[in-house]
């Protein structure tokens, strides 16, 4: 990519996404989103079948750019509506699964970014945060929809309320993230579960996404009238004949997401 506050590099079928403003702590500004949904557009049309995001330095991400932020910079909810919705959208709808591998502090609408991924692997040193209301804010960029729908009402208040740090192990413990490793471990422990994804039928696991996000907000017959419209589709494809015949033959199948 052109902007240089997103890194984009390929590993085998992984697409790996850095977020590159380490002296910031990958803080967000306009652009930056902007790219980073370019990235993940790009990802899809390169032909990866999995993408990991991380941050570089010792911060996933510490939230928006604060600086040039005041009642002078314009409209917040605009920003929203033009730049960060978006780009979480991009992600709900992305066609291929998401692994985030959480360095350090992932913050007001970096808590969002990790949280967004469909495998949240953090580090032990980690920590998600929802500082919003101590600087007269609310939480924005998805938060309260992906804290709400994983950890429960409870702790969703907890955090945006109050504005405390929530610990890597508090965080698994509430249902927020998969799982918590060494940081000495917190890369490759993530790209091994990119690569995982990435070797998988991915066709299902983009229509298994689509299903849980409808799940989420849906009703029971919703549900089970889109799990039946996406199984038509998935057992037409050559993903499936491949995981039938493999099975059939007792060998190891070899997907290739189509």
């Amino acid at each position: 990519m052109a902007d240089d506050s997103i890194l984009y590099t390929r590993d085998g079928d992984v697409a790996v996404v850095r977020l590159n403003r380490p002296d910031e702590l990958n803080a967000l500004t306009l652009d930056m989103l902007d790219a980073l949904r370019a990235t993940f557009r790009q990802a899809v049309a390169d032909g990866a079948r999995a993408v990991l995001l991380t941050g570089e330095g010792r911060a996933f991400c510490s939230g928006a750019s604060l600086k040039g932020m005041d009642s002078r910079g314009g409209d917040a909810g605009d920003r929203l509506r033009n730049h960060y919705n978006p780009l979480q959208q991009t992600m709900a709808d992305l066609p291929i699964p998401i692994v985030s591998a959480v360095n350090g502090a992932a913050a007001g609408a970096g808590a969002s970014l990790a949280l967004g991924a469909d495998i949240v692997i953090a580090g032990s040193n980690s920590y998600l945060l929802l500082a919003f209301a101590n600087i007269g804010l609310v939480p924005d960029a998805g938060a309260t929809w992906l804290i709400a729908k994983a950890a429960g009402r409870a702790k969703v208040l907890e955090m945006a309320l109050l504005g405390d740090r929530l610990s890597a192990h508090d965080a698994k413990e509430a249902g927020l993230v998969t799982h918590v490793v060494d940081e000495s471990a917190l890369f490759e422990t993530a790209m091994g579960y990119a690569r995982r994804l990435a070797a998988m039928p991915t066709v299902a696991l983009g229509m298994i996404r689509k299903q849980v996000k409808a799940a989420l907000s849906g009703t029971l017959e919703e549900a089970l009238a889109l799990e039946a419209e996406q199984q038509s589709a998935a057992a037409r494809s050559q993903d499936f004949q491949e995981g039938v015949a493999a099975f059939l033959q007792k060998r190891k199948p070899e997907f290739k997401g189509k």
